[in-house]
C-alpha cells in the first residue's frame, strides 16, 4: 500500500502580473477613504451611514488584494498553501499576485506564515565536519566531505522533511559511514582495488550517489561530493606513519637492488666481450660482491688502490 506521506508532488503555479492587482488595491482604499471622506457632507444619516459603509467595505478588499502580492528574486521559490492543502509554487523571479488567503509554508523557516519563507533554489555548499571512522580494515580514520546541493523540488523539500538543510547533513553523515567502511584506506599490496586515499575521483562519484539515494525524497539534487579531509585517527597515526615509511624504503630497495643487479650483469658482459680481463668464477663472485656493496651501500665507498697483482 502507497504510503501518503510520500504522494505531494511539485505542482508549478503561473500567477499573474502584480503591477495590475497593486494599482487596483491602491485604487479600492483610495476610493473608500472617498466614500468615507464624503459621508460627512451629508446631513442624512441613513445616506452617512451608507458612505461609510462603502468606503470601509472598499478599503478592506483593497488591503486584503494587496496582501497576494509577492516578489521573488531570481533562484527563490515559494510554497503557497490554501486553508492547509498544498496550493503549489512558485519558481518564476518577478512581481506577481496569488490568491491573498494563500499563506507561504516552509517549516525550515521555523512558522508557516510571515516574511523570509522563501526557498532558495542556488547552490549550495555543505562543509561536514569531520567525523571518525573505520575502514575496511577496520582501521579508525578521520574523514570530512563537501557537498554542494541545491533543491530541485520544493513541495518535496517542505513536506517530505522537517528542516531539508538538517536532513541532507545528517544523511551525509550516513553516507560517509556507509562508504568508508566498504573500502581501504590505502591500496593493498596488489593494488586492484579502489582506496579512500588512491582512487579519490571514484570514491567521489559512489559517495555522490549514495548521498543523492538518500535526499531524493527531500527533493534535493546533489551535484558534486568530494572527500576534503582524509587521516588516520591520531591513536593509530604513528604506527601507520611508520608503516607508510617502511613500505616506501622497501619499494626503493627493490629498485637499488634491481638496478645494482642490472649493471653487475652488463659489466661483466662488456669485460667478457672486450677481453679486457679474464676472471674465473671465484674472481666474478668477488667482484659481483664489490659492485653490490657500492651500488646498494647507504654511503660513499671507500677506494683501495691495490698495488701488488691481481692474483
Amino acid at each position: 500500500m502507497e504510503n501518503k506521506q510520500w504522494t505531494v508532488e511539485e505542482k508549478e503555479l503561473r500567477p499573474m502580473s502584480g503591477w495590475l492587482f497593486l494599482l487596483l488595491g491602491i485604487l479600492l482604499a483610495a476610493g473608500g477613504i472617498a466614500l468615507c471622506c464624503m459621508a460627512g457632507l451629508y446631513n442624512e444619516e441613513e445616506v452617512s451611514l451608507l458612505f461609510c459603509i462603502a468606503g470601509v467595505v472598499l478599503i478592506l478588499l483593497g488591503s486584503v488584494g494587496l496582501l497576494g502580492l509577492k516578489v521573488l528574486h531570481p533562484n527563490e521559490a515559494i510554497v503557497l498553501t490554501l486553508f492547509g492543502k498544498y496550493h503549489g509554487s512558485i519558481k518564476k523571479d518577478g512581481f506577481f499576485w496569488v490568491n491573498p488567503f494563500c499563506s507561504t509554508y516552509n517549516p525550515a523557516a521555523g512558522a508557516a506564515v510571515g516574511v523570509g519563507r522563501k526557498i532558495s533554489l542556488k547552490a549550495m555548499t555543505l562543509n561536514n565536519e569531520k567525523q571518525k571512522v573505520n575502514d575496511e580494515e577496520g582501521n579508525p580514520i578521520e574523514i570530512g566531505v563537501v557537498v554542494i546541493w541545491r533543491v530541485v523540488n520544493t513541495a518535496r523539500a517542505v513536506f517530505h522533511v522537517e528542516n531539508y538543510a538538517t536532513f541532507i547533513s545528517t544523511q551525509c553523515d550516513a553516507a560517509i559511514r556507509q562508504v568508508a567502511r566498504q573500502y581501504p584506506y590505502d591500496v593493498s599490496e596488489n593494488g586492484d582495488e579502489k582506496s579512500l586515499r588512491g582512487s579519490s575521483v571514484e570514491i567521489a562519484e559512489i559517495l555522490r550517489q549514495e548521498i543523492q539515494s538518500r535526499v531524493l525524497v527531500a527533493g534535493i539534487e546533489v551535484s558534486e561530493a568530494r572527500i576534503a579531509h582524509l587521516a588516520y585517527a591520531p591513536e593509530i597515526a604513528a604506527a601507520m606513519l611508520q608503516r607508510q615509511q617502511a613500505s616506501a624504503i622497501i619499494a626503493a630497495r627493490q629498485k637499488i637492488v634491481d638496478g645494482a643487479v642490472s649493471m653487475v650483469e652488463m659489466a661483466l658482459k662488456k669485460l667478457s666481450e672486450n677481453g679486457v680481463v679474464e676472471l674465473d668464477e671465484e674472481r666474478k663472485a668477488a667482484m659481483v660482491s664489490n659492485l653490490l656493496v657500492v651500488l646498494c651501500g647507504n654511503k660513499d665507498a671507500q677506494p683501495i688502490v691495490n698495488s701488488g697483482s691481481l692474483y
